[in-house]
């Protein structure tokens, strides 16, 4: 085995603040879901920026509602993120920014797979570049292609409510096109800003006989990001796969023509949510959850380094649960990214995701079950439901945060815990 330096670039530690936003109506709801409105963001964004640099973060991932910035073709407002931009320049902190989390502006009729959607996502994405490309640290053009593919393209529940094989195949072409065009719409702009390529991708097996399902689900964990990669050519084992659901060969000779590399890929991983474990159950293969603690983070970091030979950058994780669970996790990942970076292997860092807990999606679908796969309870295969329909919103909140979110009153309120003291001590023994 080749062996490599050390990896000596400073660790980045960073934050994130869960910014779902999705301006359409929901399949099972009259409303869309902005997780800003749901927690109270919008009033409280100076202090929750001041939470994260108390804590000793260096960056933030930080999303623009694109729907509120670009709320009609070509009309910017610029009034609420120029004032985020500056604060955070003020305390120091560099924001990565998430231009895309789940939904688009509803003039794009058509929503992800509007034929104007990559155009108009690469407009968006230039905009935010030109007026902030020398006061931000870098840009997401679109954060999990596959969880976006999964939940709007595969299983109808956002915008545009598409289903199938051939759904999620029109969603996952349609967001590479945005994505590599945003890319070089940002890179005319402003080419030294640093593009951060966020996905979530974790299937593993240990039973005979599903080898080829795995090696299918590989396929198409990967399938986004060679797109925009343009990797996915004539040779590709997803090709022909393509045609069969309808993608025109000229879209594809078009990404390949069109390749964008980013310059980081970021990695979103849950222990305990994230990995998928594929088993047969009730004549059917799903993937289960299963907890694959940081040998699961291990092994996908060191698949995206091989594959595709860019700096990786954790760019979410958290468990739910008590201080003591938060704390034994984070511990655990900051000694497995530098044991990583001990190697040589090019990890820049690690985003807590998220800064304070955030309200489950199902809150605003009521009691649509949104979960994609099956958990484990006490031993046995069983679906994921939500808390039962007008449950209050505390009933919601996910406790993943460094900051735990607490309703006395009116008022959403944050309460620090003994995780975030444990990232304040774990930034400092890094100096």
């Amino acid at each position: 085995m080749t062996k490599h330096p050390p990896f000596d670039a400073p660790f980045i530690w960073a934050l994130g603040i869960e910014d779902t936003n999705v301006g359409w109506p929901l399949a099972g709801s009259a409303t869309g879901l902005d997780e800003y409105e749901a927690t109270g963001h919008y009033q409280h964004w100076r202090q929750d920026l001041g939470l994260a640099a108390s804590i000793g973060a260096t960056q933030i991932r930080y999303g623009f509602p694109w729907y509120r910035v670009n709320p009609g073709p070509g009309v910017w407002d610029w009034s609420w993120t120029d004032q985020v931009v500056a604060e955070a320049n003020r305390l120091g902190l560099g924001l990565i920014v998430d231009l895309v989390h789940y939904g688009t502006p509803t003039w794009l009729i058509g929503s992800f797979t509007d034929p104007g959607y990559p155009d108009a996502v690469a407009a968006y994405a230039g905009a935010v570049a030109a007026r902030y490309g020398d006061k931000v640290a870098g840009i997401t053009p679109l954060n999990e292609p596959l969880v976006t593919a999964s939940f709007v393209g595969l299983r109808g529940i956002w915008p545009p409510h598409e289903t199938g094989e051939a759904g999620w195949a029109r969603v996952v072409v349609s967001l590479a096109e945005g994505i590599q065009r945003s890319i070089h719409a940002i890179r005319r702009v402003a080419p030294k800003l640093q593009i951060v390529h966020v996905e979530a991708t974790h299937v593993w097996t240990a039973e005979p006989g599903l080898e080829a399902e795995k090696t299918l689900l590989d396929h198409k964990n990967y399938f986004p990001t060679d797109l925009v990669c343009g990797r996915v050519d004539r040779a590709h084992p997803l090709h022909l796969w393509l045609f069969d659901q309808g993608i025109a060969v000229e879209r594809l000779a078009a990404l390949v023509a069109g390749a964008a590399i980013p310059d980081t890929i970021g990695l979103n991983y849950y222990p305990e949510l994230s990995a998928r474990e594929l088993t047969r159950y009730e004549d059917k293969i799903v993937g289960v959850t299963f907890n694959a603690w940081a040998d699961g983070l291990d092994g996908i970091i060191r698949g995206f380094i091989d594959r595709y030979g860019l700096p990786v950058l954790v760019s979410e994780t958290a468990v739910e649960g008590d201080d003591n669970h938060r704390v034994a996790w984070l511990e655990a990942v900051v000694e497995r990214l530098y044991a990583l970076r001990s190697e040589g292997l090019p990890v820049v860092g690690l985003v807590w995701w998220p800064l304070f807990d955030f309200v489950d999606w199902s809150w605003a679908t009521g009691d649509q079950v949104i979960e994609e796969f099956y958990s484990r309870i006490d031993g046995e295969v069983s679906p994921i439901y939500p808390p039962p329909r007008g449950a209050r919103i505390d009933a919601y909140f996910r406790r993943m945060g460094l900051f735990r979110l607490e309703s006395p009153a009116t008022e959403i309120v944050r309460v620090p815990t003994a995780a975030a003291a444990a990232y304040r001590r774990l930034v400092g023994q890094s100096k």
